[in-house]
């Protein structure tokens, strides 16, 4: 006797395919303002104050994106 198996793969609709893409796009914005608030507080500072906190600032900008995207 054979038995036949019937499974079917539904995709993503589009729509939610298109929710997805809107959701990593402002996931990724919100990530990019983070970095860039986080750049500004630190340029701002005078270079003292970064050398008092152990910063040289040329490293501003990896201590961000560090700090925002991860090591």
């Amino acid at each position: 006797m054979a038995q036949a198996l019937n499974s079917t793969f539904a995709a993503p609709s589009i729509a939610a395919r298109l929710r997805g893409l809107a959701d990593q796009a402002r996931n990724s914005w919100d990530l990019y303002t983070e970095y860039k608030r986080t750049y500004a507080e630190l340029d701002a500072l005078n270079d003292r104050d970064l050398a008092d906190i152990g910063i040289r600032r040329c490293d501003i900008a990896d201590l961000a994106r560090a700090h925002v995207y991860g090591a």
